[in-house]
């Protein structure tokens, strides 16, 4: 007999019962058998010994099925406490030495089943953040492509910025031009045949054309920054969307790395597989007391059938 924990849940103490029923039905299970039965080591132990009505009997039936069945009922028995949710294993042999190598083998393959399933979870988990952080990294390296296409197509780098500095020289050409036209106009008021008008004149032109350029340049035409900085603001959206998503995913992917290793399962063995001193089974005295009571009634009952039969022959 060997008493095993609970299912113990990373560091802490933590567990749920539904995670121990897997290991209690695994035990009882075909592949626990296989397990166990290498070199026909189970049948051999239990058609070869025993008493003739408890014994497994292979000329009956010695199919594997036949054997489960009967190592289900009659070798191993685990019980789960509701309360504790302490399972208790109990194997029962003809020998001392096989009801404890049973024990153990059982509770080294059921270590082994708490591994597979560890392994299978953290592999799950980690594999679908995995493909998360690829799937996210796909979708930034798109987004930033698309992105450097634009600016490179449309010779734009930062629209906003780039409207703010034609603005600044908007208003600088404007500045000049109202200092062109106030000096055109005093000029004129002072001294309307001064030679300096014709050049004023054609400088003050010359801006007003640098004005329509520079200002044609951030809004008005399809080409415009102001048309331009629509689109660029969608892509750069999009990419900074996707940087996002690509940091959650990555971030994901550490805890799922780290709830691997911290939500792993354990099966703790409280007291270990021992070897009992004395048999147990089969109840010796309550074997004999029940067949004594059966043989007194039976003699009772054929001793009044005797009676009977007398009786009705005299």
């Amino acid at each position: 007999m060997s008493v095993v924990g609970a299912l113990l849940e990373g560091s802490g103490i933590s567990h749920s019962e539904d995670d121990t029923y897997p290991v209690l039905d695994y035990i009882q299970s075909r592949d626990a058998l296989r397990e166990l039965d290498q070199n026909n080591y189970v049948l051999n132990a239990y058609s070869r010994q025993g008493d003739f009505i408890s014994r497994f009997h292979t000329s009956f039936d010695n199919s594997f099925e036949s054997l489960r069945k009967y190592y289900s009922n009659h070798v191993v028995e685990a019980k789960l406490d509701p309360i504790s949710s302490i399972t208790t294993l109990t194997t029962r042999a003809y020998s001392a030495e096989d009801a404890k190598r049973i024990n153990n083998t059982l509770v080294e393959i059921s270590e082994r089943l708490i591994n597979r399933l560890n392994a299978r979870a953290a592999s799950d988990a980690i594999t679908f953040a995995q493909r998360q952080v690829n799937t996210a990294l796909g979708k930034a390296k798109d987004a930033a492509s698309e992105l450097a296409l634009y600016r490179n197509s449309h010779t734009v780098f930062d629209p906003e910025k780039q409207s703010a500095l034609q603005l600044q020289q908007v208003n600088g050409l404007q500045t000049q031009l109202f200092a062109a036209q106030s000096q055109l106009g005093q000029l004129q008021a002072v001294s309307p045949q001064n030679p300096q008008i014709p050049s004023i004149k054609t400088y003050i032109t010359t801006i007003e054309k640098q004005i329509d350029v520079a200002t044609g340049s951030v809004a008005g035409g399809k080409n415009s920054l102001s048309q331009k900085a629509s689109e660029y603001t969608r892509l750069e959206l999009d990419a900074q969307l996707a940087d996002k998503q690509l940091a959650s995913a990555m971030a994901s992917l550490d805890n799922a790395r780290a709830e691997a290793e911290r939500k792993q399962l354990y099966l703790e063995v409280l007291v270990q597989p021992n070897a009992p001193d004395i048999a147990i089974e089969p109840k010796r005295l309550r074997g004999i007391a029940a067949t004594f009571c059966v043989g007194l009634i039976l003699w009772g009952v054929l001793s009044l059938l005797i009676a009977s039969v007398r009786e009705h022959q005299d």
